[in-house]
């Protein structure tokens, strides 16, 4: 069955078997795909071109009228020539945010990709770079619509993060020392019995006094 269905399929003359051949959809197989060779636009024309190689002497129609085509010419002539190249920089930047080794991060990918097109507008071609949360419309929504705070544990880089987990073990374990507990519990003692607050509190109401 397999050596009968191969044989029924469409021959390809000008295309090397490694480019028509079947794509596998596994994790290693598609990541690379998506992140090295459509990451950028050049590199994406260079894929469409290998694939196709019939469309590269044929000329490129004239773009339809939008008011009057169909979606399908619609998407292919006015939409997806500027929303692919904003996904292959968001799935670049998603890689340098680690989305794809973490569960959680703070990187949002609707906020990323509102700002990538709303700069990348030819209307706003000689205007200077505006960030998401100054977009107006943005701006707008958020204020009927706040968001919550991003936890600081999202926020925090490796480095940071590394610090705080230290610092937080190195003052457990002086804790846990016994003559650091007896200490404490000096303290507590003083505090409850002499009232160490209340005579502060005198002292500094003598010293106002004065």
């Amino acid at each position: 069955l397999l050596l009968e269905y191969e044989a029924e399929q469409p021959q390809y003359p000008d295309v090397p078997e490694a480019k028509h051949g079947s794509v596998s959809l596994e994790a290693g197989t598609l990541q690379p795909l998506l992140m090295g060779q459509f990451y950028s636009a050049p590199a994406a024309d260079t894929v469409f071109q290998q694939s196709l190689p019939v469309c590269e002497e044929a000329p490129f129609p004239e773009p339809p009228d939008p008011k009057t085509c169909s979606p399908q010419e619609y998407l292919e002539y006015y939409i997806f020539p500027v929303l692919l190249p904003g996904m292959a920089e968001l799935l670049h930047r998603a890689k340098e945010e680690k989305c794809f080794e973490r569960k959680r991060t703070k990187f949002i990918a609707c906020d990323f990709l509102t700002e990538w097109l709303y700069n990348k507008n030819p209307k706003r071609k000689d205007e200077s770079f505006t960030e998401f949360f100054s977009i107006p419309f943005v701006n707008d929504w958020l204020k009927d619509h706040p968001r919550p705070p991003i936890p600081l544990s999202l926020l925090l880089t490796e480095e940071e993060a590394s610090t705080v987990i230290q610092s937080f073990w190195r003052g457990y374990r002086v804790r846990c020392d016994s003559e650091i507990q007896e200490l404490r519990q000096w303290q507590k003692q003083l505090r409850e019995e002499k009232s160490i607050t209340e005579r502060v509190k005198e002292f500094w109401t003598k010293q106002e006094a004065k």
